[in-house]
């Protein structure tokens, strides 16, 4: 055949297109790589490691792991105790990198994971403060199971590890932290929820006992949501927490996660609490999480958390104090060097014994072995067959436009929405966000270069109706000469409906970003002004951030038809929008967070109290104790369609099974313990009839909350539960409500006690209330 020919040219041009591809991926994504054979211990075709206890499938994680310790020495166990874990060739085992994250899809942050021409990206699901929104547990649960399938084919083809730092379930106390977006929320029974839901997608069911599919971590413990505000950072901030607001705000989406998630991991965080840094604190590593919870897994730090205890915080006097204080308070794995280089002098000087180093590394090995790691080639067992044809599918990729849409919340509605494709001959969509592709993925995001392929709002607009485009402002900022006005209000002029998309990027908030100002950026307010009142039809705003702002203004104004909170939607967040504004999806999204005014900046980040203080001013925070004004509430978010809410039973009374010889059988208590014998059995349920009694069919939540009584400084309210029912019109469904008395009711002493209140409860759905007294 000659060089000239067809076919050869076509050849000459596959080549090169693919050579463009590799160099593009090379370019912008940071860990790019072809792809190679997993790595794995115990091969099968080397007879000579078929001896080893280690390798004996049919033999308890904990016994193999156990085997394998005995076999090491010192200066090889330590190679076992950092994130880059040392290649041990004499018995087989490769390196292995444990750093890999997959906040909301496969990411490529953390070297344990990498991208090639053979999977160029994954599906990027919307940020976890999105998907909160949508309040559906089952969603939380189906997105995990979609990346963890992601995960383990790219696994499979030597792409990524099998360790994933994720879910962030850290509570987003103040609407500045610039890593709210990571999060669920501000609720610990929704955080909590979600910690589980998505921990047991990305964990599985496997058969085997105790075995993963991969294995989560939740992050990071505890009180940790100061990341860099007016100069505080994380390295050196010490969170200053009561013990009651510990154990009733931070803690319970951790427990929940360890208890009922079966998480094969914690990481503990930079911060320090009440002085000590978490991941030197026994108390709350080996007391609570191991101790307390029963971690069946191991315990990782932040990355050079250990580090910055020595370097940053000053904690110890020495590097090898740092390592042995550390190891001994209950940490398994340092993620960075600090550990491989100062753990064998540690044990040397006598600060620490080999015997915390052989804990430490035998928790890491036995997660190993529940992953399969040490059971031969993965694509000879379990998830063996999944490959690169089963990441971004055509089902996961609707999955994150599914999820995009029920998380996305109206906020304001005059009437305007939803819009009629077929009535509208011209749309202005305008706004700094208009035509965003990354920015809608957030951070911890897959690989910038493709995953799978975004959606921008422009184009899901697009896609309905003829489209004329103007940025408004040439970014996010929108500063200085950046605004142009003139070009924007003429577009808005002569459009039928103007869409403006603006809101926040990473350059606004990110990790190692906190806001100062809870307004749009810069010139925004001023943007969205002047294009809304030079709108000659209705004039539609969508927000697009992670965290709350306050846009007070736009929700009073006349000019303003209608408002959208759409977080970080991911990679098809645009075809969601538009599935929304034209009435394709009617929306049920609810915020997960308070919006707060911009007066509520007065108050300090660094102020950790959750519970109001009258004697000073200081509001409190969070729906469950704030007492200031709010732009918008927790849960608010409306419909295209209204529904009805009827209780059909609920207890007007119930009574405490107190012991003979209870103090509370003779004195006035406020209060008894939650547990012991008197909560056996004490649970009752709430049954609500919910009708649509609108035209249109659509999804709603379900919201159950409890205002105890005014006991132990009690929060206002608490979320008890939430179920998201989809009812066409006219229909109608029942939704119950299980309450454990002892779980449910109780609240956090000031002590830091569960303690069930005495005296009537009050439960609310909507603008339903029923009183519920609980005596004894």
């Amino acid at each position: 055949m000659s060089a000239s020919s067809p076919a050869s040219a076509a050849l000459a041009a596959t080549v090169a297109a693919a050579a463009a591809l590799l160099l593009l991926l090379l370019l912008c994504c940071p860990n790019v790589a072809r792809a190679q054979t997993p790595a794995f211990a115990c091969d099968a075709s080397n007879a000579t490691l078929a001896s080893y206890g280690f390798c004996n499938r049919s033999a308890a994680a904990a016994a193999r792991a156990a085997d394998l310790v005995s076999r090491l020495t010192l200066a090889e166990k330590v190679g076992f105790l950092v994130d880059k874990q040392a290649a041990l060739p004499r018995l087989g085992v490769p390196l292995y990198e444990w750093w890999s994250e997959a906040l909301h899809g496969v990411s490529y942050v953390g070297p344990g994971t990498r991208f090639s021409p053979l999977v160029p990206g994954a599906t990027s699901f919307p940020q976890p403060i999105l998907t909160a929104a949508s309040f559906n547990a089952t969603l939380f649960r189906a997105i995990g199971e979609v990346v963890s399938n992601e995960a383990r084919a790219m696994h499979n083809v030597g792409l990524a590890g099998l360790t994933f730092w994720s879910p962030n379930i850290n509570i987003f106390r103040d609407p500045r932290w610039g890593r709210g977006q990571e999060t669920p929320g501000e609720d610990p029974l929704l955080t909590s929820k979600y910690a589980v839901g998505y921990v047991t997608g990305l964990q599985g069911a496997v058969s085997g006992a105790g075995a993963l599919k991969v294995a989560a971590c939740c992050k990071h413990y505890t009180a940790y949501d100061v990341d860099n505000w007016k100069g505080v950072e994380r390295y050196t901030f010490d969170a200053v927490v009561s013990q009651q607001d510990l154990d009733d705000t931070f803690q319970p989406p951790f427990k929940s996660c360890v208890v009922d998630g079966n998480v094969a991991s914690v990481m503990c965080s930079y911060n320090q609490v009440n002085g000590k840094p978490t991941c030197a604190d026994k108390d709350l590593l080996s007391g609570v999480i191991r101790g307390d919870w029963k971690l069946n897994g191991y315990i990782s730090s932040d990355c050079d958390s250990v580090d910055v205890l020595y370097n940053n915080q000053h904690y110890t006097k020495t590097p090898e104090d740092a390592a042995a204080i550390s190891i001994k308070a209950g940490l398994d794995l340092n993620c960075g060097t600090f550990l491989a280089q100062h753990t064998v002098a540690a044990v040397q000087a006598g600060k620490l014994s080999e015997s915390d180093v052989d804990r430490a590394v035998t928790n890491n090995l036995v997660t190993l072995m529940r992953l399969g790691f040490f059971d031969g080639d993965p694509r000879e067992l379990p998830f063996g067959n999944l490959g690169p044809s089963d990441v971004c599918t055509p089902s996961n990729q609707e999955l994150a436009r599914e999820a995009a849409r029920q998380g996305i919340v109206l906020l304001k509605n005059t009437g305007k929405l939803p819009l009629s494709a077929t009535s509208i001959k011209s749309m202005a969509v305008i706004g700094p966000n208009a035509n965003a592709s990354f920015t809608m993925i957030g951070n911890y995001e897959g690989t910038s270069c493709t995953p799978c392929k975004y959606t921008t709002p422009l184009q899901g607009l697009g896609a309905n109706v003829a489209t004329v485009y103007q940025p408004g402002c040439t970014n996010v900022g929108c500063s200085g000469n950046s605004l142009q006005l003139d070009a924007a209000t003429k577009a808005a002029a002569s459009a039928d409906v103007t869409v403006l998309v603006v809101g926040a990027d990473q350059s606004i908030e990110r990790e190692s970003l906190d806001r100062t100002s809870l307004l749009l950026p810069g010139q925004q307010p001023q943007l969205v002004s002047a294009v809304a009142n030079a709108s000659s039809g209705p004039c539609i705003l969508v927000v697009m951030s992670g965290g709350p702002f306050d846009i007070s203004f736009a929700k009073s104004s006349d000019k303003i038809a209608a408002i959208l909170w759409v977080g970080y939607p991911g990679e098809a967040g645009g075809a969601a929008i538009a599935d929304v504004l034209f009435g394709y999806h009617n929306p049920s999204g609810r915020l997960p967070v308070t919006w707060y005014p911009e007066s509520f900046t007065k108050v300090p980040m660094t102020d950790m109290r959750m519970r109001p203080d009258p004697s000073t001013g200081y509001p409190g925070r969070t729906y469950r104790f704030y007492t200031g004004d709010t732009v918008y509430a927790f849960g608010d978010g409306l419909s295209y369609t209204s529904f009805a809410h009827h209780l059909v039973s609920a207890p007007k009374q119930l009574a405490l099974q107190l012991a003979e010889g209870h103090a509370c059988l003779t004195e006035q208590c406020p209060s008894v313990e939650a547990e012991g014998a008197h909560c056996e059995g004490l649970a009752f349920d709430v049954h609500l009839r919910v009708r649509n009694a609108g035209e249109r069919s659509g999804g709603h939540t379900v919201f159950l909350f409890s205002s105890p009584p005014a006991v132990h400084n009690a929060p206002a309210k608490h979320l008890l539960g939430f179920e998201k029912v989809s009812l066409e019109p006219g229909q109608a469904g029942v939704v119950a409500f299980k309450v454990d008395v002892c779980k449910d009711l109780s609240v956090v002493d000031e002590l830091g006690n569960r303690k069930v209140a005495l005296g009537s409860h009050t439960l609310h759905v909507g603008d339903l209330k029923h009183t519920l007294n609980l005596g004894v």
